[in-house]
């Protein structure tokens, strides 16, 4: 038998896991905030399913809320084929329809049983190691750990079968319909197998972390990388990683396992929006410089060129007059003028600026490019 702290560890590490992959989809398809909708929206399911079975622990009800769920992403895809609504808005009209559907059957149908989504969907990783899963007398684990690992278990099963699939319908749905891969069916199957998920997490681990772990990890691999293969294991290791040092945070300050577990996921996030290597502020910060330090250079280049052979090449080349004819300050004007140099675009004859062979050519395709235009606006 595990000690209590692995054990939470280990069911909110599955399900960082298990919904880090389904979130990488829907960021990709910009639906990134239906977990969260489906969190609203999934009571008339809760409700529908108590009616029938009339037990708050039946796990009926959590597929319940599942089919709620399914039903809310196809309500929002309907208003996506319009048109005339975009994600956000679509999103913000169906869940609180739902939501106050599942109120209104709830005040009509169940109004003396206290059945909200507290009842069922708010849990707490404190208390998961309580929630045991028993078979003929023996004590197989916390029910979360069985839970979240056969469905991440699903997931990978189900990228593994369709990963080609998923992969064409999540950047271009046109042309896998195109290709006769149905992306409607595909996608359903994999947002049935999303609501469950998110359901089931819910129910482990809390709306507001589930929703952080639907976002945060995905979104931090999507800075990282730009393959899909790459941002779904990262998206795994992240949500693995945002489990692990959120606890880590919780036990040494005290605080609330959850909140310290998306918050960790934000500490995560954030480093890979800083430091990331390609998307990186850092690295778009150095890339923007580079690109704005070579716009200058081809500058000087095409300048030197257009006076090449001309009367007026002793004056407009001269390195005193640079800075005026190029509207630039001295200090720029010479920076410029030493990594040109350095690149093997110029030469210095006397106190004239003179083109080098790979720098006629570097003038050249600036021309044809037309780069160096924006310069001169």
């Amino acid at each position: 038998m595990l000690a209590p702290q692995v054990e939470i560890i280990l069911v909110a590490a599955l399900a960082g896991a298990a919904c880090a992959l389904p979130g990488a989809f829907l960021l990709l398809r910009r639906m990134v905030l239906i977990g969260d909708a489906i969190s609203h929206s999934v009571l008339p399911g809760i409700v529908a399913a108590f009616l029938i079975i009339r037990d708050l622990r039946s796990p009926f009800l959590l597929l319940g809320a599942a089919g709620a769920g399914v039903l809310t992403v196809g309500w929002v895809d309907a208003l996506l084929r319009s048109g005339r609504l975009k994600e956000d808005a679509a999103i913000g009209l169906v869940f609180p329809a739902m939501f106050s559907l599942g109120v209104v059957r709830i005040a009509r149908g169940a109004g003396s049983i206290h059945l909200d989504l507290d009842a069922v969907l708010l849990g707490e990783l404190a208390f998961a190691p309580f929630d045991r899963l028993t078979w003929g007398g023996w004590d197989l684990g916390p029910r979360g750990i069985w839970v979240m690992g056969t469905l991440l278990v699903l997931h990978i099963l189900f990228i593994l079968a369709f990963y080609k699939e998923l992969q064409l319908t999540a950047f271009d749905p046109d042309l896998a319909h195109v290709f006769g891969l149905r992306p409607a069916w595909l996608h359903y199957a994999w947002m049935a197998l999303t609501s469950l998920t998110v359901v089931a997490a819910f129910d482990v681990a809390g709306v507001v972390l589930v929703v952080a772990m639907l976002v945060a990890p995905p979104a931090t691999a999507y800075l990282l990388t730009d393959r899909l293969d790459r941002m779904l294991l990262g998206s795994v290791g992240l949500g693995v990683a945002m489990a692990m040092g959120g606890y880590g945070f919780a036990n040494a300050l005290d605080v609330s396992i959850a909140g310290a577990m998306a918050t960790a996921g934000g500490l995560l996030f954030a480093l890979a929006w800083i430091g990331g290597p390609r998307h990186g502020w850092i690295a778009r910060r150095r890339q923007a410089t580079q690109r704005r330090w070579r716009l200058a250079q081809q500058l000087l280049a095409v300048h030197l060129l257009s006076h090449e052979g001309t009367p007026a090449e002793a004056e407009e080349c001269a390195l005193a007059h640079l800075p005026e004819h190029l509207r630039w300050k001295p200090g720029f004007t010479a920076a410029v003028i030493r990594r040109a140099e350095e690149a093997g675009w110029v030469i210095r004859e006397g106190e004239r600026l003179r083109l080098t062979e790979a720098g006629r050519q570097a003038a050249r395709e600036a021309l044809m490019e037309g780069e160096w235009v924006f310069l001169l606006r």
